[in-house]
C-alpha cells in the first residue's frame, strides 16, 4: 500500500501534468525566467483553514528554491483579509503553482469549515456524538479530503476498502443475511490474519437482533427515525459502537445525536462541499485589500 506522502506526490505530479502540459505558454511568453517575486495567500471569507502543509509540498515539489513563510496554520479560524502565507522566488514558479495550490486549499478548507460547523453544533447541543466522513470523495484526493475532515474536528470512518470491514445492504443480501455476513467476516479475518474492525449495517429490528447475537464492533442504523434510533441504542446497551446514516443533514442531525448514537456519517462533507474563497496575489497588489 502506498503511503500518504506517496499518494500526495502522485496527485501533485498528475495535477501539474494535466494543467501545464508542454508548458505554461502564457507565463513563458511574458515573464522573464530570472524575474523574482512574492505572492501572498489571501482569505476572502470566514472559515477554517486547511491544506497549508500540502501547499508547502506543492511549492517545493515544483520548485525547491521557493521560500514559504506561514502565518496561519491548519485548523485555525480565519476571516476575510487574513494572510495565510507568503511565497518568494521565481515569478514563473509562483504563477505555475498558483492554481493547483488554490484548488487543494480551497477544497480542503471548505471541507474543514463544514465539518467544524457540524461538529460544533453537536457539541453545542450537549451531545457526545462524533461527525464521520464517508468514501464519497473526489477520486485521487481522498487522503487530502479526509485529512481536512480531521482538521475540521471530525473523524475518519475508514480510508478505503482495506482498513475496515463494513457489511452494507448489498453484502448482506448477496450473503444471505446478517448472520452469514458477520460470521464469514470473522472467519475471513481469522483465516487471513487480519485484525480489522467489523461494522454491520442494519435496516430493521430483525437485522439488529441478528447483529447483536453474532457480535461486531459497530452497528450502523440505516434510515432509522430518531425515535427508533433511541430504541436501538437502548437495545444495544453499550455492547458495541453505534452509528446513524442515511439522508441525515445538518438540519436533521440533532435528534439523532440526542438519541445517543456514537457517530453520524455525512457524505455531504466531501461530495457537496463548496470551496472556501481565497486568492494568491502578487505582494503589494491593491487587490490584497478587501473592500
Amino acid at each position: 500500500m502506498l503511503s500518504v506522502e506517496e499518494l500526495t506526490d502522485r496527485l501533485i505530479d498528475l495535477s501539474f501534468a494535466e494543467d501545464i502540459g508542454d508548458g505554461d505558454h502564457t507565463t513563458l511568453c511574458c515573464i522573464p525566467a530570472d524575474l523574482m517575486g512574492e505572492s501572498k495567500l489571501l482569505v476572502k471569507q470566514p472559515g477554517i483553514i486547511a491544506g497549508v502543509e500540502v501547499a508547502k509540498v506543492v511549492f517545493h515539489r515544483f520548485d525547491p528554491t521557493l521560500e514559504v513563510e506561514v502565518y496561519i496554520n491548519d485548523g485555525a479560524e480565519v476571516k476575510p483579509g487574513d494572510i495565510v502565507m507568503s511565497v518568494k522566488g521565481k515569478t514563473q514558479s509562483l504563477l505555475q503553482t498558483e492554481r493547483l495550490m488554490l484548488n487543494i486549499m480551497q477544497r480542503m478548507s471548505g471541507i474543514a469549515t463544514m465539518t467544524h460547523k457540524y461538529q460544533q453544533a453537536l457539541i453545542d447541543a450537549g451531545t457526545k456524538t462524533h461527525v464521520l466522513d464517508t468514501r464519497k470523495t473526489t477520486p485521487g484526493m481522498r487522503m487530502l479530503e479526509k485529512e481536512a475532515v480531521k482538521i475540521g474536528g471530525g473523524m475518519n470512518h475508514r480510508i478505503g476498502l482495506f482498513d475496515m470491514i463494513l457489511l452494507k445492504d448489498n453484502h448482506i443480501d448477496f450473503c444471505g443475511g446478517v448472520h452469514n455476513a458477520i460470521s464469514r467476516a470473522k472467519q475471513y479475518c481469522k483465516d487471513h490474519g487480519k485484525d480489522l474492525k467489523i461494522e454491520c449495517e442494519v435496516r430493521n429490528w430483525k437485522e439488529l437482533e441478528e447483529a447483536l447475537a453474532e457480535g461486531c464492533d459497530r452497528i450502523m442504523f440505516d434510515n432509522f427515525t430518531p425515535e427508533d434510533t433511541k430504541k436501538a441504542v437502548e437495545l444495544v446497551a453499550g455492547r458495541c459502537e453505534t452509528e446513524s446514516s442515511g439522508g441525515i443533514t445538518f438540519d436533521t442531525m440533532i435528534p439523532y445525536a440526542k438519541a445517543g448514537v456514537d457517530f453520524i456519517s455525512f457524505g455531504a462533507l466531501t461530495h457537496s462541499v463548496k470551496g472556501l474563497d481565497m486568492s494568491f496575489k502578487a505582494a503589494g497588489s491593491d487587490k490584497l485589500v478587501i473592500k
